[in-house]
């Protein structure tokens, strides 16, 4: 897949999920917060906790599911991402969590999963 259509494949996928999550009643902080690590798709709080969400999107199931994609070693770039994130910000006393938010646009409906805690951070 080219890259332009696969930054647009996960602009969309990002807009849905955030669009669930806020249904959901998580608050929006930022999106594509960047650090020296890489980049988390999406940071919100939801009940008094800073959320870090990674957004799966996928237009076919030829390289399996989002979900599949979070690989150990991909929770613990998010992990250094988010430590970089609460450093920066001064939240260190605030409780966080991880959640995946996959995205099927495979079939006539966009369809929307939320895995909240989905992995746990090594610190």
């Amino acid at each position: 897949m080219p890259a332009d259509n696969r930054q647009s494949l996960g602009k969309a996928g990002e807009d849905l999920a955030c669009v669930e999550l806020e249904r959901r009643g998580y608050a929006i902080l930022e999106r594509r917060f960047r650090s020296r690590f890489g980049e988390i798709d999406i940071v919100a709080t939801v009940h008094d906790e800073i959320v870090f969400v990674e957004v799966k999107a996928r237009a076919g199931d030829e390289f399996g599911g989002g979900a599949a994609a979070v690989t150990p070693w991909k929770q613990r770039r998010i992990a250094q991402m988010a430590v970089d994130y609460l450093s920066r910000h001064r939240l260190h006393d605030r409780p966080c969590r991880f959640d995946v938010v996959t995205v099927d646009l495979d079939g006539p409906e966009p369809r929307v999963e939320v895995f909240a805690r989905a992995f746990d951070a090594p610190f």
